[in-house]
């Protein structure tokens, strides 16, 4: 196996912290989060007093100014035992980042300490019943009102973090008749007028994640609230599309963490497992599923860990990207169904991780954009195009 050089000894360090974190406050909890459909908010705060929450912020605003490998660490390390009900990720490395990127300084101190600290969660609500992937199709309006204020319309679907979220940033047309470039960004906190939480969603997978719907009818926001103040207005769909090669590159590093740790299951469960007097892993078929899917999650994570060095000094592209997005998630799948395979019918069993790990990993292929937006993209940058 190809040795990592990505991380440091003080990265490692930092993995073998949040690693005693997950034993002690989610992994004895996880499976009765499951059932509830949400994770006990104390986990927020607990993560918040530990450090583990927007550790790449700068220290003014509650961070510990730490490159964005800590983050990847976290993604690995909750991809590995998976802990999919934890939504750290979208906090620390999407919510966290838009805020610190084009938020007013105002804005900024407002918000960035108390997520840091876990007072607050954090989530983005981009799609909509009738909008996903086409984030131009967006039907939510925020129309200017007299006194400089918005109000805003719309429902938004499938929100990570959204029952627990106490601020939301909501993607809007604030012209609706300008295409991307009537689109911008809102601070929504929890508690404003007219702004309703709908019922969680019940999902094939993510059982623990806290995915729901939100409603905003006539909700007064003020002009404070524009993501950016008023020289952001209309400039929404541009920060979106800056901050999509991350959140992408998340997907992929997830993934291949979630496919590793199914294939160490699969090679511990086929070696304890015995079928006509002897191990599973004794028949050649099963050597041979299980070494080409460990090659082709060595060949991903070796392209992911450059990637992440990519990101780490803001050179990552939209296309590679969407590449890591695509493929590794596409592996993840593929991976679940053949180590489901080899664990015959226990792998069909709810309280085997194998069979979560099934049924968490679907999804991937789907948010941050489907695969097929993902190759759509890639074409473009080849300079193809269908029209």
């Amino acid at each position: 196996m190809i040795s990592r050089t990505l991380f440091t000894l003080e990265h490692e360090s930092f993995r073998d912290s949040f690693k005693r974190f997950m034993d002690k406050e989610i992994a004895p909890f996880h499976e009765a989060w499951e059932e509830q459909g949400y994770v006990d908010r104390e986990v927020w705060q607990k993560a918040g007093a530990n450090g583990f929450l927007c550790m790449t912020l700068p220290e003014v605003y509650g961070g510990a100014g730490a490159d964005k490998l800590y983050s990847v660490i976290q993604m690995e390390e909750l991809g590995r035992a998976g802990f999919t009900g934890i939504g750290y990720g979208l906090h620390n490395e999407i919510v966290a980042p838009y805020i610190l990127n084009y938020g007013t300084e105002a804005q900024k101190q407002k918000y960035l300490p108390n997520l840091a600290s876990g007072e607050m969660v954090g989530a983005i609500a981009m799609s909509e019943p009738a909008a996903g992937s086409d984030l131009q199709g967006v039907k939510t309006s925020a129309i200017k009102q007299a006194d400089g204020s918005y109000l805003l319309n719309g429902s938004k679907t499938f929100i990570t973090n959204g029952w627990h979220a106490d601020l939301v940033i909501v993607v809007a047309k604030t012209n609706p008749s300008a295409g991307a470039k009537g689109t911008s960004l809102f601070l929504i906190e929890r508690g404003m007028p007219g702004f309703e939480k709908g019922k969680r969603l019940k999902k094939l997978g993510l059982k623990a994640q806290d995915t729901s719907e939100l409603f905003f009818d006539n909700v007064q926001v003020p002009a404070t609230q524009l993501l950016g103040g008023p020289n952001y207005e209309g400039k929404g769909f541009i920060c979106l599309m800056e901050q999509l090669p991350w959140e992408r590159l998340q997907i992929a590093i997830s993934a291949i963490a979630a496919a590793q740790a199914a294939i160490d299951w699969t090679v511990q469960y086929t070696q304890d497992r015995k079928v006509f007097g002897q191990a599973v892993a004794n028949y050649q078929n099963t050597r041979y599923k299980l070494a080409e899917m460990q090659t082709e999650v060595q060949i991903a994570r070796v392209f992911i860990d450059k990637c992440c060095e990519l990101v780490n000094v803001d050179q990552l592209d939209t296309q590679t990207a969407s590449m890591a997005k695509y493929w590794c998630s596409d592996l993840q799948c593929k991976v679940m169904d053949e180590c489901v395979q080899l664990h015959g019918g226990y792998g069909y069993m709810w309280e085997y991780p194998i069979t979560r790990a099934f049924a968490d990993a679907r999804v991937q292929r789907i948010y941050g954009g489907t695969n097929e937006i993902m190759k759509e993209v890639i074409s473009r940058g080849m300079g193809l195009s269908g029209k």
